[in-house]
């Protein structure tokens, strides 16, 4: 038994967990588990799991070094799981091809999930949506008969072909066998037009593959009856999970909206499985072109204590997944066009930069508490004890007797009451819009809590004492009862903390501010040392669990991880400024990131020392623009011999088009970014009028010549989409003939090209979404009863970056966006440019410090423009748009691993013009910058 218990602890070191047990996560030397659940809470082998989940998507991290720095950091919050959506599109650039090497290599990232000890919700949809192209459908698909989401036999050969590929990855990782996967999560949000029969053979589908643990699924938008009856009928899941998203999308209404959209409470579907919160709101998409700082601010610090807190004890929920943890980046052509454009920050608590922000740690203090208190895995709603003027409501362990009591103020004004719990008054102040989850006859290591004002951040048994971690608003009173057989002896150590034993109970009175100390020996029970602060000084602590304890840390910027051994112990930490650090562990010595540390003993019987901050950081200045305009495609003499000859008929689309014959891009294998049609036809000289029509989604345009003369732009239209009425003529532009340009009897030229923005997504299975045309859907010139048309996109899939990279400029189909290309003829840059497609170049090298994680940006200064969009090549990969058409974005990251940090660096720009313009060009700047982070590796090119 003793080597048991010491192999177990190795297994807990290794992952962090040593010392939980409602949150703990796996670890890759875990050995295979048993999965089970009842109504409370998911189990394994026995123990109940409170699942805190942080969605991540690896397909908006295109650097695979960095998705451990991200799942650290997620650990660190105190979450014990990430939901992980699985790409199809992403995937799989054609029918019959997938690549799941490189920046798809998914079987790394779930490795990686398990060495930082953290379960995984798997999600392979076949749908997604999560605001990505087509949902994350292929493009192709759209050219394969039968109505997508549903059982017929077209799609239904198409999704199994997908999940034969990655549903074997996700079934070697589950937790049954030793990895990381506890739920596996069949489509998405399926709400309308359902197929029961299909949802069924999902998951047949998924048991064949060899899934065993639990299915899931999450319901919106009033699903339909059969994900509430499990066993008694077909396409029902085994635990159903439902999305909450309160706090609405308009993230211009921050500040002045407070859940338009519901309380955010989640439903229990059935009685025999538990509450599982399967998307709550953690961030917003921005609709309003608000920017992303007001999406944070919509769903900031207060409705993260507010929602969150208040779902957890309304609901009894003991599995959530916050979307997003991490937003990311939609680069390429991966957005979906008409809700997003290339940042997906999405106001989550960890910035695209992958800077930690406000929100990220108040989703700490709730994380670590969940941590500490493992009776929240099986609780009942009991009866609330009121306070005057705030919302109560309690949860109680039938089998421990602890009470959580939820506490909130739904006003915007400050409310003081007061509280009766555990045989006490506790005078209470909420802020607006503040909650609070109180505890009640806890036991907490060797310590008996009886009730207390103050919220628990965590505990911990540190060499042969505990030490825990209370907080409140600052400035609010708080008091805390602990009962003891005997009077105990009280030593304030600093702060203001009045002291008062009577009928074996020791009740401590404080306001707070700061960070009060208070140690406690005898009474009884083993030494505690009680810490009392505010929201901000409990957001200073991290805790990190090794196989000789666990370890807490205060003052560094994030603790990734710990281990102790011969009196040292060991962090491996990120500062963002130097100053003081402060650990509390079972050792005699500090070491950081590899370096000693040298420290003395506090009072408290903490070590104490200092930290450097990061270095200086210089970033060169983007100097030597070279340019050169493209779209030879535009001239009348280009040699267009070997492109796609367009003469189909028909069509799966269910938008008709408009004039024969059909020129939709998928249609010819062209699914991502620009495409170029080039229309030959004899004219007579009387021709006045050009008119096209083009679906492109949202935010998408197209630029017509006829004979090399440039004719103008238009904006693509949207049609088809449910949520809009019908347009007889989407993207619509009528372009006049200039007199003289087309002689009688000669062939003339009509190009074009469309920059289609992406697909949309198939939100409501009906195809009319989905199959939406890209391209042109219309060509007619007036007079002229035939045009002979031919098609050119991609080129060809890049073997490194993928189907979604590149479109089909001249310059991407001839390497101008690769830092290979030679580029030295180009004369150098004037930043004006001529209607069309012109491309700049230059390169800049990086030293950045080592031993130091800098995030780096590119910035564009003043308002995005209104006549032209920029197309952003970093080393190739294709990070971002920018223009007024597309959104209000300005900063573009420049991930490590893409950006060579220390070594030398290509930049592209694709201008599109619709008139003549003067180019801004960008600038470098740093987004964040910490001493520490993880070891990034180049991406290779």
């Amino acid at each position: 038994m003793r080597i048991r218990r010491v192999l177990l602890a190795l297994v807990l070191s290794l992952a962090g967990l040593t010392g939980l047990t409602g949150l703990a996560g796996p670890s890759a030397a875990t050995p295979a588990h048993r999965v089970a659940y009842d109504r409370y809470s998911l189990q394994v082998d026995g123990r109940r799991i409170l699942l805190q989940a942080a969605e991540f998507h690896y397909f908006r991290l295109p650097s695979p070094g960095l998705w451990r720095d991200v799942l650290e950091k997620e650990k660190a919050a105190g979450f014990n799981a990430i939901s992980v959506y699985f790409s199809w599109a992403f995937h799989s650039p054609a029918p019959g091809e997938y690549d799941f090497t490189g920046v798809r290599d998914v079987d790394r990232l779930l490795r990686t999930a398990e060495e930082v000890g953290l379960y995984v919700v798997a999600r392979p949809g076949p749908y997604i949506n999560a605001e990505t192209s087509g949902g994350g459908f292929p493009a192709w698909l759209k050219t394969v008969p039968g109505r997508a989401r549903s059982s017929d036999p077209g799609y239904t050969a198409a999704y199994h072909e997908w999940l034969a590929h990655i549903d074997p990855i996700i079934a070697r990782h589950q937790v049954t066998r030793g990895g990381s996967v506890l739920l596996y999560n069949v489509e998405n949000e399926y709400a309308v037009n359902t197929d029961a029969a299909y949802m069924q053979d999902l998951q047949d589908t998924a048991r064949t593959d060899g899934i065993d643990v639990p299915i899931t699924t999450n319901d919106c938008c009033d699903a339909a009856s059969w994900s509430s009856t499990w066993g008694s009928g077909p396409g029902a899941v085994p635990i159903p999970g439902v999305d909450d998203y309160p706090q609405s999308f308009q993230c211009r209404a921050a500040g002045t909206t407070w859940g338009p959209w519901g309380a955010g409470v989640t439903e229990r579907v059935r009685d025999d499985a538990p509450v599982f919160a399967a998307e709550y709101q953690a961030g917003a998409i921005d609709l309003d072109n608000a920017g992303y700082d007001a999406c944070r601010d919509l769903t900031g610090t207060p409705y993260t204590k507010y929602f969150p807190k208040g779902n957890l004890i309304l609901s009894g929920a003991t599995a959530v997944n916050h979307y997003m943890g991490f937003g990311g980046t939609n680069w390429g052509w991966l957005g979906q066009p008409n809700d997003v454009y290339t940042s997906y920050d999405y106001g989550a608590a960890i910035t695209e930069a992958r800077q930690l922000t406000a929100k990220y740690f108040e989703y700490k203090r709730q994380g670590y508490f969940l941590q500490a208190v493992p009776a929240l895995t099986k609780t009942d709603a009991s009866a609330a004890p009121v306070a005057a003027g705030l919302e109560t409501a309690a949860r109680t362990n039938p089998d421990t007797g602890t009470q959580f009591v939820l506490v909130r103020n739904g006003s915007t004004a400050p409310v003081s009451s007061t509280l009766p719990l555990g045989g006490t008054s506790l005078a209470l102040t909420l802020p607006g819009h503040d909650a609070k989850v109180l505890l009640s006859g806890a036991d907490l290591g060797g310590q008996r809590l009886v009730a207390s004002s103050s919220e628990l951040l965590t505990t911990a048994a540190v060499g042969g004492r505990d030490v825990t971690v209370l907080y409140g608003s600052p400035g609010t009173p708080g008091t805390t009862v602990l009962r003891y057989p005997s009077r105990p002896s009280v030593r304030v150590l600093a702060g203001a903390v009045r002291s008062a034993y009577a009928n074996g109970d020791l009740r401590l009175d404080y306001e707070h501010r700061g960070l009060a100390r208070v140690s406690i020996t005898g009474g009884g029970r083993r030494p505690l040392l009680l810490l009392l602060g505010t929201d901000d000084t409990a957001a200073q602590f991290w805790r990190a669990g090794t196989a000789s304890g666990p370890v807490l840390v205060r003052g560094t910027a994030l603790v990734r991880s710990a281990t102790v051994a011969h009196g040292v112990a060991s962090l491996r930490a990120d500062t963002d400024a130097a100053g003081a650090v402060e650990v509390f562990a079972d050792a005699r010595r500090v070491a950081v990131n590899g370096a000693g540390v040298r420290t003395r003993t506090t009072a408290s019987g903490s070590l104490e020392g200092g930290l450097p901050g990061p270095r200086r950081v210089v970033l060169p200045a983007l100097n030597g623009w070279r340019q050169r305009a493209e779209a030879p495609e535009a001239q009348p003499g280009f040699d267009d011999s070997r492109w796609t000859v367009a003469d189909k008929s028909t069509s799966l689309s269910t938008f008709p088009p408009l004039t024969l014959p059909v020129l939709f891009s998928d249609e010819y294998g062209h699914h991502a970014g620009s495409v170029w049609y080039r229309g030959r036809f004899t004219g007579t000289g009387a021709e006045k009028t050009v008119q096209l029509n083009a679906i492109t989604g949202k935010r998408g345009n197209y630029l017509v010549w006829l004979n090399g003369r440039y004719l103008g732009s238009a904006a693509g239209g949207v049609q088809a989409d449910s949520d809009a009425p019908a347009n007889p003529s989407p993207g619509e532009g009528r372009f006049a003939i200039p007199g003289g340009l087309i002689e009688p009897g000669t062939t003339a030229v009509l190009s074009v090209v469309v920059q289609n923005m992406g697909n949309n997504d198939d939100w409501t299975a009906e195809d009319s979404r989905f199959r939406q045309p890209r391209g042109l859907v219309g060509a007619s010139v007036d007079g002229v009863s035939a045009i002979a048309w031919r098609i050119q996109g991609q080129a060809r899939v890049d073997p490194v970056r993928g189907g979604l990279n590149n479109g089909g400029l001249f310059g991407e189909r001839y390497g101008w966006s690769l830092p290979g290309y030679a580029d030295r003829a180009w004369p150098a840059a004037t930043s004006s440019v001529a209607p069309g497609v012109t491309w700049l170049r230059t390169g800049f090298g990086l030293d950045l410090p080592r031993g130091q994680d800098t995030s780096v940006a590119l910035r564009f200064d003043g308002a995005p423009p209104n006549r032209y969009r920029v197309i952003l090549y970093l080393n190739g990969w294709n990070l971002g748009q920018y223009g007024a058409a597309i959104g209000p974005q300005t900063d573009f990251v420049l991930p490590a691993g893409l950006l060579r940090q220390n070594g030398r660096n290509t930049l592209a720009m694709a201008v599109i013009a619709e008139e003549p313009s003067s180019v801004a060009t960008p600038h470098l700047v740093v987004a964040g910058s910490q001493r520490g982070g993880v070891p990034v590796p180049d991406v290779p090119d």
